[in-house]
């Protein structure tokens, strides 16, 4: 054994706290290194088990307090019989309580293991467990057994749980035990598993089947195990074009078609920081060059989507259902914040393995997202574990950390059909789909009512309000047909329609738009889901502003088509003022109006609304009552009732070529509402049809149009479909930036009619450039480009 083995060993293991003094954690491997593999265990102990905490401070001394009673109720209300180890958990059918199962012994481990639970070192709970093991490998899990059910609960979530509890009970399991143990999970992942990439084999759930085979190594000293885990995550680094992974332009999908980097992101990033520490100094150590790519998505990928704390639902998938389990007899809510907080821990978690510079950057980000996160604080988040809770409180008190303020800009991921928006003082998030991204994903009996989730969901949240917006119970009780900023038709649609794993897709190809990384162009060919529904959306990204435009709107269903506006959640009593058109309107739940061509609206606490053009609004206000059960099917069936504000137009019953444009002010006060109506020009529609949607904002030096076919609108003319977006600058310079959203586009000339003196700057995919009293441009191949912008620099006459 080397000298670096034991010294990393002790750092590791000192790492969890007070854990070398003879109690159980020594007995689990964390004292006397005598080979890689117990030095790895000690690692990895400290790695479940967190430390540089006191166990007496807050939040740990309650924390731990409730882990220890957890483990007494669960040891107290242990049933070993036939097909169940808990009575609430038979697992005959369903290896999901099986499981569970085996969460609720590795809980029950680490509440034996650690110091300050009050039963540390407990007999008769070293009993329990010892019998709940025994029970669930003789009954269930096992080598020689076939698997039933979900694969993951047999090749992730119980030997995942089975192998921390050996690690946390090492010294406590005979070796017979731990053989037997050790060929239940070689049974049910062999190496098979990770032999080829893909279906359930990819991002996230390679790394989770990784996590598995590097721990099964550790647990059997098993060199040939560990290699195997090291090199299987090899295929998760590399950019993808398709399918599950990372892609160059900060997308993340799982399940194919889902954006999902707010919850299996965190799943890969967790796994990767535990493996890359678990590696470290090994002869398995991870060195590919590749996990460069891992870092890079941190700000690329994830970044964007974090805001006070939170992750945006849009990249969420099913797991915005989730909200309050039925099974979860203390009652705690998972939501956007809790989710937001498991990827700060990721983060920080991730950074040990980076570079210095990117270890210092993202300490400094996660400790201003923490910081400001005043709605729902990383430190009392209940879901977390005590090893994340370690990381952010040992952040929080570092003096030497200088938190970074929110990230401004705006990033469109054109592989996976989102955007975000980034201003100071306020975010927003839009979801679309298209042949390449769901509409929303279903599951399991998860999200059953997600439907219109890719129908143009715009979400949005300020510095200082609105920040439980979509945490307070909005899934359950939100009206599923009139989330904001969709266009729906009111057909009633079954639970989980169009089917599960994102299998409802529209056959639509332009969606995306342009952008220049501060403002941007926009836009989505809708089409219904469940529905003959079509439409033409646009939204332009703008300073303190998002121009909404539709146009095009038709079906023939039978049933009304409606643009949703807003939907602002007012809580459980909320009376929030809205003002329409200078006057205040009544408070009361059950008040509604019908306002033909408004000018502009203020709902206080929010911001304001600036309406464009003909066109009836519909106000409701309204108590609506709802269940996670309804939306999942293990969700909790306590009854909840939240108030709603909701702006929308009503395009009537089968509409032809309806439309609609507003402006959307985040925290704008009823003067500037009022001030910005009263505004010529902010903005000029160039163009609202289903061939071209486009605005200009002098005041900015903004010109943006989505040609949804070839055609002009404004100064612009373009040969085939295309999104631009224009900026000019004070300097004299203007930047003009295209894209092909529907990936098809062999040639496209695009005309700015304006004076051009000279091209200063041009992508690669540009063929030719004219200047002088118009600037053609000339590009080739843009449909091979993944509807990515490409940005000419000219400087103006």
């Amino acid at each position: 054994m080397t000298e670096r083995w034991s010294r990393r060993a002790f750092l590791s293991a000192a790492g969890g706290g007070a854990l070398l003094g003879g109690g159980p954690a020594a007995r689990a491997g964390a004292g006397t290194v005598g080979d890689v593999h117990e030095a790895m265990r000690a690692v990895w102990l400290g790695l479940v088990l967190g430390g540089g905490f006191s166990e007496t401070a807050a939040p740990f001394r309650s924390r731990l307090a409730e882990l220890g009673e957890e483990a007494g109720r669960w040891a107290a209300a242990m049933r070993p019989a036939a097909g169940a180890l808990w009575p609430d958990l038979g697992f005959a059918s369903d290896p999901e309580r099986m499981s569970r199962s085996y969460n609720r012994l590795r809980s029950m481990a680490e509440a034996y293991t650690r110091p300050g639970t009050g039963v540390t070192g407990d007999s008769a709970l070293l009993k329990a467990l010892l019998t709940g093991l025994d029970h669930l490998h003789a009954q269930v899990y096992h080598a020689g057994r076939e698997p039933y059910g979900n694969w993951w609960c047999w090749q992730i979530g119980a030997p995942q749980a089975l192998l921390d509890v050996c690690v946390l009970l090492y010294g406590e399991l005979s070796s017979a035990r731990r053989a037997d143990f050790c060929a239940a999970v070689d049974h049910f992942v062999p190496d098979s598993a990770v032999a080829v990439y893909q279906q359930a084999s990819t991002g996230a759930n390679r790394v989770d089947l990784c996590r598995v085979l590097a721990l099964r190594g550790v647990v059997g000293s098993a060199p040939a195990k560990i290699a195997l885990a090291r090199d299987a995550l090899g295929p998760v680094f590399p950019y993808v074009t398709a399918g599950d992974g990372l892609y160059r332009d900060g997308s993340f999908v799982q399940h194919l078609w889902v954006p999902y980097a707010g919850t299996y992101g965190a799943v890969l990033l967790n796994g990767l920081g535990l493996l890359f520490a678990l590696l470290k100094g090994t002869p398995w150590e991870v060195t590919d060059p590749g996990r460069q790519n891992v870092f890079d998505a941190v700000e690329r990928s994830w970044a964007p989507f974090l805001f006070n704390g939170l992750v945006m639902d849009a990249v969420s998938g099913r797991a915005v259902s989730r909200g309050v389990a039925a099974s979860d007899a203390r009652r705690i809510r998972q939501d956007d914040h809790t989710r937001g907080h498991a990827l700060l821990a990721a983060i920080l978690l991730l950074a040990e393995g980076a570079s210095r510079a990117e270890r210092a950057r993202w300490r400094a980000l996660v400790k201003g997202w923490a910081e400001r996160a005043h709605y729902s604080p990383p430190l009392a988040d209940r879901t977390l574990g005590i090893p994340a809770l370690a990381r952010l409180a040992e952040l929080g008190a570092d003096p030497a950390v200088t938190p970074l303020p929110e990230p401004v800009g705006h990033r469109l991921f054109a592989s996976m059909d989102r955007a975000t928006h980034r201003r100071p003082g306020w975010a927003a998030s839009l979801s679309m789909a298209s042949r390449r991204i769901a509409h929303y994903e279903t599951g399991n009996g998860e999200n059953l009512r997600g439907w219109h989730t890719g129908s143009g969901m715009l979400c949005w949240w300020g510095s200082s309000y609105g920040n439980g917006q979509y945490s307070d119970a909005f899934w359950p009780t939100v009206d599923p047909y009139r989330l904001p900023g969709t266009t729906v038709a009111r057909n009633a649609l079954a639970d989980a329609a169009g089917g599960a794993w994102g299998a409802a897709r529209p056959d639509t190809a332009w969606v995306g738009g342009s952008s220049d990384g501060e403002f941007a162009s926009v836009g989505q060919h809708l089409r219904g889901l469940g529905s003959t529904l079509e439409a033409r959306k646009s939204w332009f990204f703008l300073s303190d502003a998002i121009v909404c435009l539709g146009a095009g709107i038709s079906s023939s269903d039978g049933v009304p088509v409606e643009s949703v506006v807003d939907n602002r959640g007012l809580g459980a009593a909320g009376t929030h003022a809205l003002t329409v058109g200078g006057r205040v309107r009544p408070c009361a739940p059950g008040w509604s109006a019908e306002f033909p061509s408004p000018g502009w609206a203020h709902l206080a606490g929010f911001g304001g609304y600036v309406f464009h053009g003909p066109g009836s609004v519909r106000a409701l206000r309204e108590a609506r009552t709802g269940r996670w059960s309804e939306v999942n099917q293990g969700g909790s069936r306590t009854a909840l009732t939240r108030r709603y504000l909701t702006l929308w137009y009503d395009h009537g019953t089968d509409p032809e070529d309806a439309e609609y444009a507003y402006q959307l002010l985040p925290g704008a006060s009823v003067a500037g509402t009022a001030a910005r109506a009263a505004m010529p020009g902010w903005p000029v529609v160039l163009a609202n049809s289903a061939a071209a949607q486009g605005v200009a904002v002098g005041p900015l030096g903004f010109t943006g149009v989505n040609f949804w076919r070839a055609g002009a609108a404004g100064p612009l003319e373009a040969s085939a479909p295309c999104s631009v977006t224009v900026r000019e600058r004070a300097d004299g310079t203007a930047r003009v930036c295209v894209a092909d959203p529907a990936r098809a586009a062999e040639e496209l000339e695009l005309v700015w009619d304006r004076p051009v003196a000279a091209v200063l700057s041009r992508p690669p995919h540009l063929v030719s450039a004219g200047t002088g009293a118009r600037l053609r441009l000339v590009f080739g191949g843009l449909g091979a480009t993944a509807g990515v912008s490409h940005e000419v620099v000219v400087r103006m006459r």
